[in-house]
Order: C-alpha cells, then structure tokens, then sequence
C-alpha cells in the first residue's frame, strides 16, 4: 500500500490548518464586536459579514480555472501572503464602512487559497489513498473550525482586547506562508487548451445538484458558527460555554474522520454522506428544541460528528464526477457551493433574529438542514452514482 502521510501531504494540512485557524479564531467575536464597537444591528451585522462570502465565492468561482491554468504552487504561495495581509486591516478600520470593505475584500485572496491548497493535497497524495488522504485533508480544517472559536472566546474572556486577536490571526497566517513556501509540488506538464472558454471551466456542471445540496447544509453551519455565542448568551444565558461548545464540535470531528477512514478507503461515500447529514441533523433539533446546558452541549458533539463524517464525503464525491484535468474545477465547485450556503445563512441569521429573536432563526436552520436531507435521499445520491467516473 503506498504512503499516506508523505512530508508535502503533511506540509500542506499544515497550511490549511493555520489558514482556517486564523479565520475562526475571529468567528464567533466578529458578531460582538461589530456590536460593541460600532453599535450595528443585528440585521446590518449579517449585512458586514456576508460581504466576505461573496467576494469569497466570487474569487472561488475563477479559482478553479486558475489553479488548472497556472502553476499551483505560485498561486498558492500568493493567495497565501494576501490572505495574511489582509488581516493587518482590521484593526486599523476605524469605521463600520471601513471595516466592511476590509472584511469583504479579505474574502477573495481566502478564496484563492482554499482551492489552491486542497488541489495541491490531491497532487501529493497517491491515487490510491485519495479518497482516505482528502478525508484527514478535511480533518485539517474542521478541526481548525472547531477549536479556533473556543481559543478566541478564551483569549478575549482574559484579555478582552480584539485587537489582540486581529494581530494573532494576522501572525498564524504568516506562518502559514511560512510553511507554504516549502512545499514541492509534482512538475506538470502544460497543454495547451484548445477548448474554449466555457462555464464548466469555472465550475463542475456535472455536480450541480451535489452543489445545492451541500449549500443547504453549508446555510446551518454558518449560522450556528456566527451566532452560537449570541444566541447562548441572551436565549440560554450561557456566557462562558461557547469555547466548550467548539471543543466538543472538535472532539466529534477527530472521532468521526478515525471512524469514518475505512468506509472512504473502501469508497463508500454516500453511506458516509447520508451517516453525517442523519447525526447533524439530530444535533440542530437538540440545540434548539432543549433549552439546557446537557442539551447544548451534547448538540455540539453531534455536530462534530456529523459534519466530519459529510464533508469530506461530499468533497470525495465532487472530485470523484470530475474528469482528471478538472481537480482545480472541482474544488472550486464545493467550495463555492458551502461560501454560498455559509453567506446565505449568515444573512438570513441577521435579519430574522433581529425580526423574531435567534430561537426562531435556529428553527429556520433546522428546517433548512432537514431539507437537505430529504433532498439526498431523494434525489442526489442515485444522482451521484450515475456521473461518477472513479
């Protein structure tokens, strides 16, 4: 059997595990200190915070065709310097406008970064551990999604100073450039394309109901990470728990990626798909359903490990409809599928919390969760099985 965890592999997790520590590390405060410091509605709140998914997606949409075009390494090591810049502007923004154009433009170079660093795992890894390597590849930064927030509530409850963590974001980033620059990737040989320049350059058609299902889960992910702390602190009463909430969002992810490994290894990916999206959606009846401390945490560990068993399923699944020279393609394709879920639930989350409070926009979440479910089983499994190619 060929060797899983070779040094590029290891270098690359690396990076995108620092790469999405920096980002959470800020998302759970960000709703807080838009409040705090600038007085901004809940409504305007999702307003400032959606603007970054939009130029995420956006950025994501070309990101493929780029990373096919050009070379990876290249791309990557630039996406990852801007990506570090820009958090260097946040402290500096002095007004809620400011901010906000510093928070979207942020959007972009992450954009980038996200598309070239998971095609560069499915470069150095070997054909036949893919499936298993892009499980623990998606471990890298689920599990930077779950304890980066509980680290930031942690350093703000002691040193209640957002400054603190702009800068600290700011330095993970760069160390993560730091750690980009030594990564080798396989040498590949340019051909010239003679096709033109179509739609399924920029996205992977075959996948587009994956696409839409995917989004739908990517909708109760962002708006249980954007507003958990909010929603606990003023419906649950619950103001020193969203760092523990995030560590057992990340103690489900380790368990289920080491349970999950042997069904990815043999190709199973709709059994893991369809196991993470059942659990996940267990998890957001509780959060909302049971008002009490056993219940919101018990939903955090279910959520954990229902999104490490569906997302790297879904990723397997989108790479697996895409014909060879579409890898770039087809990271770009979910990628930009979960930042149009996550923006639209982080913009909905806004206004209808402010509209009707955070329990009623929690209810939309689940609903929104169920309907994906039913739109798997439904439909996109038997979907998936008919395009895919490995």
């Amino acid at each position: 059997m060929e060797k899983l965890w070779n040094t590029n592999y290891l270098r690359v997790m690396t990076v995108n595990f620092m790469m999405y520590f920096a980002f959470y590390l800020l998302t759970p405060l960000l709703p807080i200190y838009l409040s705090e410091q600038f007085h901004a509605p809940g409504g305007m709140i999702g307003v400032v915070l959606s603007g970054y998914v939009v130029a995420e997606i956006v950025a994501r949409l070309f990101s493929g065709f780029i990373v096919d075009s050009f070379d990876r390494r290249t791309v990557l090591l630039w996406s990852v310097a801007l990506f570090a810049a820009f958090f260097a502007g946040y402290p500096i923004a002095s007004t809620l406008l400011m901010f906000a154009i510093v928070r979207t433009l942020h959007g972009l170079p992450f954009g980038v970064v996200t598309v070239a660093n998971s095609t560069a795992a499915i470069d150095v890894l070997p054909s036949s551990r893919r499936n298993e390597g892009l499980g623990f590849y998606g471990l890298s930064n689920n599990l930077s999604m779950a304890i980066a927030p509980s680290a930031g509530v942690y350093i703000y409850k002691y040193v209640s100073n957002f400054a603190v963590l702009f800068w600290l974001s700011f330095a993970i980033a760069v160390a993560a450039m730091t750690v980009a620059a030594t990564v080798k990737l396989p040498k590949r040989e340019k051909v010239a394309s003679k096709r033109p320049l179509s739609l399924d350059r920029f996205f992977l058609n075959r996948a587009w109901l994956m696409s839409i299902n995917i989004a739908m889960f990517a909708f109760s992910w962002g708006l249980l990470s954007t507003y958990v702390a909010l929603y606990s602190k003023q419906e649950l009463g619950i103001t020193g728990g969203t760092g523990a909430f995030f560590f057992l969002i990340s103690a489900g992810l380790m368990a289920s990626r080491f349970q999950g490994a042997g069904a990815l290894r043999k190709g199973r990916l709709t059994h893991n798909a369809a196991e993470g999206m059942c659990i996940s959606l267990l998890a957001y009846l509780i959060f909302v359903a049971f008002r009490s401390p056993v219940a919101y945490y018990t939903s955090a560990l279910l959520l954990g490990l229902g999104n490490g068993h569906m997302y790297p399923a879904f990723l397997n699944m989108f790479v697996a409809t895409a014909r060879h020279n579409q890898r770039g393609t087809a990271n770009s394709s979910i990628l930009v599928s979960w930042g149009v879920g996550m923006g639209i639930g982080i913009f909905c989350g806004g206004w209808v919390s402010d509209l009707w409070g955070y329990n009623a926009a929690f209810w939309m979440n689940f609903f929104v969760n169920a309907a994906g479910v039913v739109l798997f089983f439904l439909c996109t499994r038997s979907f998936f099985l008919r395009r895919r190619l490995e």
